[in-house]
């Protein structure tokens, strides 16, 4: 084992190996290995170092030692010495022994975590002849490329929190398997906070998995270069966000009308069917942000522009919009038709997903499809231009980038290569791309702020104005649930703006008195979410006329029933616009919150932990949280529930926001719950005004 000390990192040679540890970062570390000549130089999630990190580098310690390794059985005196080393930077110090094998530190001396390895080491008499190593980079036949496994220690009193949207029910992925792939309704994001006061990022974006198991912690990466983690450790979790995010980028201010209601559903067919509910919600007096026009308005899958026949004058329909102080969001998806104009081009250029085998199609929904490569720059350019000269120049600067994993039908990640590699190395930073162009291409255009909403992420995907939503899910209480665990993990992994589909996407009968009641708990809930939003396909389907059903060859698709908030009975509608009136009144403390995610990285919606780490109570809640650091809400999640259970952590006065009383932290309070009431808490102090 060779150590030594090169620009500002500790270099260590094992064998045929390289490992590099470097200062990356404010109170965190950078670890590298590859088995080949030249480690690959891509960053990944990580931005490069600024020249303010490039100071922190240079004052991290190094010290490498020798020690005697002599065996205690040793007989004739000789003494066999080898090298152990350290690296410190700020608050956190990686170790290495004489092996090879990694343990952090943090600045009191704690061991945050270290590889897992069961393999002899000469003096700890502990160690055992299993030959398991804490990093193995396996070789596949015949190619530059290597399996890779990165095994970590696990403790019984850790709680893991973030990782992205996982549809269970989850809230502490202790003892969760993950798989490290996009998927409609599943957000790899791999990244966490740890309650033992560290960060952990697993920066590959190969297809894998990680498991949180009670033995040992486990990442695997099916293909890939190099191994690459960054860990950061934090007194506060929101102090590791905070270096989190300055390492990844920090998501923008979020603009104005990202703070107030969204209206959407699947979908409205034409510019009149728009403008006839954009005009309700203005006679009705309802305040109205965002109104999205959903998939299918265009006049081809990959022509990025609207259906002249269904929306006849776009810039007319915007206009009017403006003047109504709403604004459009547009659907667009990355398929683009081999009947298109634009594939042609696309092909030729190499903008297009290309395949290693197989028939070359992704998609054959309503058409045959190929994606679009978001890896590629050009790619990128090609196809904002168009959404610029069919979208933006019209006056849109809101976009909905749907599908945007890809939705691989089926997910064979084999198959495919993008322009950064083979699919399977490289996957996951597919919706991260995609959003990249239209935030660069608005940037360009000269846009101070914008946002995109868009079905998935990775990490860093924060720095280009990302909404994510949480995909198709279905409408049932068990899915709502799901929701709540997978929209603070998705928080906890770095992700600030989130939402889903108020009242589920599939399934929810409009006429139903079970679904109305869990669409008036969902809305209540999407309150005090990052952004409110109402939509879904409400059957039955509203039928084509006779005859539409394809029209120049492209297959037409037809809407689901209103999804307005007039849609589901009188009572519900008044209460539905009582709670958008609520969101009105909360909005200069929305704002505080995103100018809080802005400047340094803080998620509006977090667990209860976030807030207070030392309250053992609150380490596992999973059915309250924090909205912002003076709103603990407690949303009813079942059917028929008149009253609910509230922890409120302890060393803090409380106030019902419904009621106005009065409590004491560290006690559990029963709420009275009827339809039109979501518990609230208010810290003791602060004036927000939840209910009129």
């Amino acid at each position: 084992m060779l150590f030594t000390k090169k620009d500002n990192a500790l270099y260590i040679q094992r064998g045929n190996e390289t490992i590099i540890i470097q200062a990356w970062g404010v109170n965190s570390l950078r670890v590298r290995e590859c088995r080949q000549s030249q480690m690959d130089s891509n960053d990944w999630a990580l931005n490069p170092l600024s020249e303010e990190d490039k100071v922190i580098a240079s004052k991290a310690v190094i010290n490498i030692e020798e020690i005697d390794t002599t065996e205690p059985w040793t007989r004739d005196g000789s003494r066999t010495s080898a090298f152990q080393a350290q690296i410190t930077n700020g608050n956190i110090t990686a170790k290495v022994s004489f092996e090879g094998w990694i343990s952090f530190y943090n600045q009191k001396g704690e061991l945050l975590t270290a590889e897992y390895w069961r393999t002899r080491d000469r003096i700890d008499r502990y160690a055992v002849p299993l030959r398991v190593e804490g990093r193995e980079l396996k070789p596949i036949t015949g190619t530059t490329d290597f399996t890779l496994t990165a095994r970590f220690e696990a403790f019984e009193d850790e709680h893991i929190y973030g990782m992205g949207f996982y549809q269970d029910s989850c809230f502490d992925r202790k003892g969760s398997s993950m798989e490290l792939a996009q998927r409609n309704s599943q957000t790899s994001v791999p990244f966490f906070v740890s309650s033992r006061k560290y960060g952990f990022l697993w920066n590959n974006p190969a297809i894998g998995y990680a498991n949180f198991a009670a033995n040992k912690t486990e990442f695997h990466a099916n293909s890939t270069k190099k191994l690459d983690y960054w860990i950061t450790a934090g007194d506060t979790p929101a102090q590791i966000h905070e270096q989190y995010s300055a390492v990844t980028g920090r998501t923008p201010m979020m603009p104005e009308y990202g703070m107030g209601f969204w209206q959407c559903k699947l979908r409205y067919r034409t510019q009149e069917e728009v403008l006839q509910v954009a005009r309700e919600y203005k006679k009705r007096k309802i305040p109205l942000d965002v109104i999205v026009i959903d998939f299918f308005h265009w006049s081809r899958q990959g022509e990025f522009r609207f259906d002249e026949r269904c929306f006849p004058d776009p810039e007319k329909m915007i206009r009017e919009l403006d003047e109504m102080g709403i604004k459009v969001c547009v659907s667009v998806w990355p398929t683009i038709d081999q009947k298109s104009c634009n594939f042609g081009k696309m092909a030729e250029r190499g903008l297009l997903v290309s395949s290693d085998r197989a028939s070359g199609i992704h998609m054959d929904w309503l058409g045959n499809t190929v994606f679009y490569d978001t890896t590629n720059p050009e790619a990128r350019k090609f196809v904002w231009d168009e959404c610029k000269k069919n979208y933006y120049d019209k006056g849109i600067k809101l976009f909905w980038l749907d599908e945007s994993e890809p939705e691989y039908g089926p997910y064979d990640w084999d198959v495919y290569r993008y322009y950064a590699g083979p699919v399977q190395q490289v996957a996951n930073i597919y919706p991260k791309t995609y959003a990249q162009g239209f935030a660069e291409g608005l940037q360009e255009a000269g846009e101070k702020e914008s946002m995109s909403l868009v079905r998935c992420a990775w990490a860093g995907s924060q720095k280009y104005g990302v909404l994510t939503w949480s995909g198709d899910i279905h409408s049932d209480w068990r899915a709502f649930k799901e929701q709540l665990q997978g929209g603070l993990n998705m928080s906890m992994a770095g992700i600030p703006w989130w939402t889903t589909d108020t009242g589920g996407f599939v399934g929810g009968d409009p006429q139903s008195p079970d679904f109305r009641e869990l669409l008036v708990r969902w809305f209540a809930w999407s309150v005090f979410c990052p952004v409110l939003r109402l939509h879904g396909e409400r059957p039955p389907y509203i039928p084509l006329e006779k005859g539409k059903e394809v029209i120049d060859g492209v297959p037409q698709w037809g809407s689901a029933q209103p999804n307005e908030i007039w849609s589901f009975g009188e009572e519900n509608e008044k209460i539905m616009e009582n709670f958008i009136f609520m969101r009105e009144r909360l909005r200069p403390y929305i704002r505080t919150l995103m100018e809080d995610a802005h400047k340094y990285g803080h998620p509006a919606a977090r667990p209860m932990y976030y807030d207070f780490p030392e309250d053992k109570n609150c380490s596992v809640m999973k059915d309250q949280y924090m909205f912002g650091p003076d709103l603990l809400v407690a949303p009813v999640m079942d059917p028929g529930i008149k009253s609910r259970k509230v922890y409120l952590p302890e060393n803090v006065n409380w106030i019902e926001a419904a009621t106005g009383k009065l409590y004491t932290g560290g006690c559990q309070v029963e709420c009275q719950t009827p339809l039109n009431v979501i518990p609230v808490f208010i810290r003791e102090g602060k004036n927000i005004p939840v209910y009129q």
